[in-house]
């Protein structure tokens, strides 16, 4: 036999871990024990599943555990009584409630999402039991309630009084983080090097991601221990700003590739010009280990702001045509709606530091109100939501079906087992290889379930025993809970191998039958899980990523009918969000996916927004020309064919580029038609607006197609 060359090495904050979450599992244990519940091991249960290295993820988890379990018990209280004559349907009642539930879940993917994915599993774990006994389910509900609660409060009580870690750090990194992968992308966009280009595509991959991830990890913030809480509302509208800066910073970088592909190189002007502008505002939100970021003065940002609108002032002998002078006009106000997004993240961020010095500041109103909610920017899928319901529910039918009629003691275990598995993984493309990994590692702990239930326990006398008894195994396996890469494994040998079995018997009379019985319905359960979602339920990455796409697309298909500002701005949330979500699913198809690609995401991003500059101007564009072209936007997304990119899809419609090229070319000055030199502010802020807008949906739809004709002498576009 070989050993292992060294030992595995834990460090302190994880020893830590494992000591609170067994200090409280064994307080909650002793609490239980002195109320005389009967199954004290579902409160020491319930202290690992909500523990969490941070105090603000396990107070807001043990919220949401409480009110799911509340929320459980009520519907089994309701269902249980009524149907106590019919087996049959009591057990499709629970199954109906256990999809949906299941269902509401998956629409809400923060950690939110935990509440109602509890509410459906609590009532199975509770209701199945009670189906050959109805008549105690009041007294079973009641003691899970009073167990889980009472697990609950020992839990938080633990990880918030000793020794608490607050999740500041952690997310005042990942802000740091986010605003650093933005700033990369600034500056690599002006960079003519061979491999700027990648660099800019790792930025903003890792942008995405990190966005998506701040607004999820930020539900638990209002619950952290630090002055944190004290933020939330700066760190939503922070996370909001970033992906509101996302799609002009992609537009910058897109007209920049322009210019540089009409001369092989940028203009000396813009480069100077771009790269200045791009570099003070990535020094801005540059911060170093404890210090803050500096957000740019007013004068500096008047400065930002006058160099970014002389670049489409004026035409030069590097871009000779109208065609030239429409890119730097687009360019100019991309980059000044860019300067103030990234000047407002900044200033976000700061406010954030002077919550967590205890010198909260309060928000603009216009930023508060801008920052919406993430269940309304989060990408939802509702088609695979009630496909993964109706999975769940087919699961627990079948395992109820093959119990009900074999009259097996131990089958309750298996529709238990199918509610938890169905539910614990069905946010993931295709589950079963998960369930059949979290299978196989509660197969491997079935010897120390044994010796536990069936040597261990019978021995233990007293508290101090049973502490005694418990303490290698779980302190062990609680180093790996805490561990991200070890965490689903540790959980399947401790949760559900050894504290889930313990759970399920009564230990001081457990026998090897019971044990067995119990086992076996069990893995059937899991097992049940895994083919049923195999079968119903699973799709393949490349499959998952080409409906994202096309959920945007349908998505675009309606923008043109929305002229709020609010929707265009959840729409750049949600592009975004779905960004962080094609990326792995790309990366597990292989690297590639026909007719999508993570930086096509990208154009469609930019689409919206100008959409939506379209949308608000379209009165200055002759005629019928605006809704003209907004109307046939609108048709080519809802009939974007599957497996083509968005530039591939528009090249059968040229009709649309013509009038986009007349649209253009209304708006550009020409000897014979020049600007009127009273034109109103408000009006030339307009016409710049609408000319950015244009020059994107060309760029982004046709950005290969020439352009057709040139007015013979260019003007200063109105500033």
């Amino acid at each position: 036999m070989r050993l292992p060359r060294q030992l595995p090495r834990f460090s302190a904050a994880e020893m830590l871990f494992s000591a609170k979450c067994f200090g409280a599992a064994m307080l909650a244990m002793t609490v239980a024990s002195w109320a005389g519940l009967p199954r004290p091991f579902w409160a020491l249960m319930t202290t690992y599943i909500v523990a969490n290295p941070l105090a603000g993820a396990v107070r807001s988890k043990a919220v949401f555990r409480l009110l799911g379990t509340l929320l459980g018990c009520a519907a089994t209280l309701l269902l249980v009584p009524a149907l106590v004559d019919a087996p049959e349907l009591l057990t499709l009642a629970l199954a109906l409630w256990v999809a949906l539930c299941l269902f509401v879940s998956l629409l809400d993917r923060t950690p939110r999402s935990y509440l109602f994915m509890l509410a459906g599993y609590s009532a199975a774990l509770i209701g199945f039991p009670s189906v050959g006994a109805p008549l105690g389910v009041f007294d079973t509900a009641s003691a899970r309630v009073q167990e889980i609660a009472i697990g609950i409060v020992c839990g938080t009580l633990v990880h918030s009084l000793v020794w608490p870690v607050s999740m500041a750090p952690t997310l005042v990194g990942l802000m740091d983080r986010t605003l650093a992968d933005a700033g990369a992308w600034l500056r690599g966009m002006v960079q003519a090097a061979p491999n700027a280009d990648a660099g800019r595509q790792a930025a903003r991959r890792k942008l995405a991601g990190d966005i998506s991830q701040l607004r999820v990890m930020a539900t638990h913030v209002p619950f952290d221990t630090s002055h944190l809480k004290w933020t939330a509302s700066a760190v939503r509208a922070l996370q909001h700003e970033v992906a509101a800066l996302t799609p002009f910073a992609s537009a910058v970088d897109d007209r920049l590739q322009a210019l540089r592909d009409a001369d092989g190189r940028l203009p000396a002007d813009v480069e100077r010009t771009v790269g200045e502008v791009l570099a003070r505002l990535a020094d801005s939100g540059r911060t170093a280990p404890g210090s803050t970021p500096t957000p740019l003065p007013d004068a500096a940002l008047a400065e930002l702001h006058a160099a970014a609108r002389s670049l489409g002032a004026t035409a030069t002998a590097a871009e000779p045509d109208a065609w030239g002078l429409a890119l730097r006009t687009g360019l100019a106000v991309r980059l000044e709606a860019l300067i103030d997004a990234w000047a407002a993240c900044v200033q976000l961020r700061q406010q954030i530091d002077a919550g967590l010095a205890g010198r909260p500041v309060p928000l603009p109103a216009t930023t508060g109100r801008a920052a919406p909610a993430a269940r309304d920017v989060l990408h939802r899928d509702v088609g695979m939501a009630a496909w993964s319901a109706l999975a769940a529910a087919l699961a627990i039918c079948l395992c109820s079906a093959f119990w009900i009629f074999t009259g097996w003691p131990g089958g309750s275990a298996m529709a238990m087992m199918a509610a938890v598995f169905c539910s614990f993984f069905a946010g993931m493309d295709d589950p079963a290889p998960s369930i059949y990994a979290f299978l196989k590692v509660l197969l491997l702990s079935l010897p120390l379930a044994a010796l536990y239930v069936l040597v261990l326990m019978p021995l233990v006398v007293d508290l101090p025993t049973l502490a005694l008894v418990c303490a290698p195994a779980f302190l062990v396996l609680g180093v790996y809970l805490g561990r991200p890469a070890t965490f689903m494994k540790a959980m399947a040998l401790l949760l559900s191998g050894v504290i889930g079995t313990l759970s399920l018997h009564d230990t001081g009379q457990a026998d090897f039958a019971s044990f067995v019985n119990a086992m076996i319905g069990q893995v059937l359960g899991v097992a049940a899980a895994a083919v049923v979602t195999a079968l119903v339920r699973s799709v393949s990455a490349d499959w998952g990523a080409r409906r994202i796409q096309r959920m945007t697309w349908r998505e675009l298909g309606r923008l043109p009918r929305q002229a709020d500002d609010a929707q265009a701005r959840l729409h750049a949330a949600r592009v975004l969000d779905r960004i962080g979500l094609l990326a792995p699913r790309i990366a597990q198809a292989g690297g590639t996916v026909d007719g999508v690609n993570a930086d096509d995401a990208l154009v469609d991003l930019r689409i919206g927004t100008d959409l939506h500059a379209l949308r608000r101007h379209a009165a200055l564009l002759p005629g019928r020309l605006g809704p003209d072209i907004l109307a046939q936007v609108a048709r080519l997304f809802r009939e974007h064919p599957a497996g083509l990119t968005t530039g591939q899809a528009a090249q059968d419609r040229p009709a649309l580029a013509r009038r986009i090229d007349e649209g253009l070319q209304a708006l550009l000055p020409s000897g014979t038609s020049p600007p009127g030199p009273d034109l109103a502010a408000d009006a030339a802020d307009g016409r710049r607006a609408l000319l950015a807008a244009l020059v994107g949906l060309r760029r982004n739809l046709y950005p290969t197609r020439p352009w057709p004709a040139a007015p013979s002498t260019l003007q200063e576009v109105p500033a």
